[in-house]
């Protein structure tokens, strides 16, 4: 049975009840655990991750594609460096990892190294973060913040300084209300235009260019070629380098929609049982984390990786993809290795790194290739 395509209101109503009943598992799996485990003592996180390798011996993936699984990657002291929902990770230009968590009380950026350390972290000013977007080379790069939670878009420097806010663009007819904006996600061009997808919101594409200034809009809510179900990520196609597009999800009707920059809809391409957080291109290949397969309170995601022909030919932790008819067969999660995963990063080494949304506030993990 393949999952329910949901509105963006009844996705949104769908997104409470689920942290509602995870609420409710954690506080059971608490007790639970307070009861079995009476007297045993809570393991010490240090600031600079000691790592054992119990869990690091699971392989996952497909093809040329596979990896070891290293859950204690990223965990920290909880007492110092807290985190809530994990969104999104990018990589600036010395190698530092940037990852964007939720809440009020915490550093709403993380900064790691390779190693799993926590070099600094940074932003009480957006308790929703949600997606980002490394923009610029060397030493003049920029990040950009989507914040459903704020109905903003922020460019800052590396070091959490704001340089820009971008708002409920004015422009667009069909928006009463600030609030009615709900950004997920941004992609920033070579010459610094700047379009945002309004993924929890009217699921329009609005581009700016990079004093702010709007240029144009498309998409919106709906089934045709050139709307969108959820348009939570988007990313700038270079692949082609002749003739760059935008890649853009269509996640709640599980598929990638194509676009010129200039807005015109090219192809779409399915990908049944794939609930598709972004895209991300490194090299000819596709990466995308699959939020969630069959329902949302299973913890049932993976990763997928895409060739060059835009066909699935890794599923870390789900089953052998396989093609039927030319159709991708709905993945199966393998039960054991994420959560709900809501973004993959990868490295110049060909390694990820997996922040996990609602996944009972979890640090990132990481998969060596093997």
């Amino acid at each position: 049975m393949s999952m329910e395509k949901w509105s963006t209101k009844s996705w949104r109503n769908k997104l409470m009840k689920m942290k509602k009943d995870n609420n409710k598992r954690r506080d059971f799996i608490k007790k639970s655990t307070l009861i079995v485990g009476a007297g045993l003592a809570a393991p010490n996180y240090t600031f600079g991750i000691t790592h054992s390798t119990k869990n690091m011996e699971d392989i996952v993936g497909h093809g040329d594609f596979k990896y070891r699984v290293d859950k204690e990657w990223g965990v920290q002291d909880r007492s110092k460096i807290p985190v809530n929902d994990c969104h999104e990770m990018a990589m600036d230009s010395k190698g530092r990892l940037f990852m964007t968590t939720t809440g009020a009380d915490n550093n709403n950026v993380l900064i790691y190294d390779k190693s799993g350390k926590v070099l600094d972290s940074w932003g009480t000013e957006f308790p929703g973060a949600h997606g980002l977007t490394l923009s610029g080379e060397g030493d003049d790069q920029f990040l950009f913040i989507t914040d459903p939670e704020t109905h903003k878009v922020t460019k800052t420097t590396l070091d959490g300084k704001i340089l820009m806010t971008l708002e409920r663009p004015k422009e667009v007819e069909g928006y009463e209300s600030d609030d009615q904006f709900l950004p997920t996600e941004t992609a920033i061009m070579p010459n610094g235009d700047i379009y945002v997808a309004d993924g929890y919101g009217k699921n329009f594409i609005i581009q700016y260019n990079s004093k702010g200034e709007y240029i144009r809009h498309f998409g919106g809510s709906g089934e045709g070629d050139d709307k969108f179900n959820c348009c939570h990520g988007i990313t700038l196609d270079t692949r082609d380098k002749d003739n760059p597009t935008l890649l853009i999800t269509s996640r709640a009707s599980q598929e990638f929609k194509c676009f010129s920059l200039d807005g015109k809809h090219l192809e779409t391409i399915p990908l049944p049982g794939c609930s598709i957080c972004r895209p991300v291109i490194h090299g000819d290949n596709i990466y995308f984390a699959v939020i969630v397969t069959k329902t949302w309170d299973s913890w049932d995601g993976m990763l997928a990786v895409l060739d060059k022909n835009n066909k699935v030919v890794s599923l870390p932790g789900g089953s052998n993809p396989q093609y039927v008819n030319g159709i991708l067969t709905e993945p199966v999660f393998d039960g054991k290795t994420f959560r709900n995963p809501h973004d993959v990063l990868v490295d110049g080494d060909g390694d990820l790194y997996v922040p996990q949304w609602a996944s009972d506030k979890v640090y990132p993990i990481k998969l060596t290739r093997v």
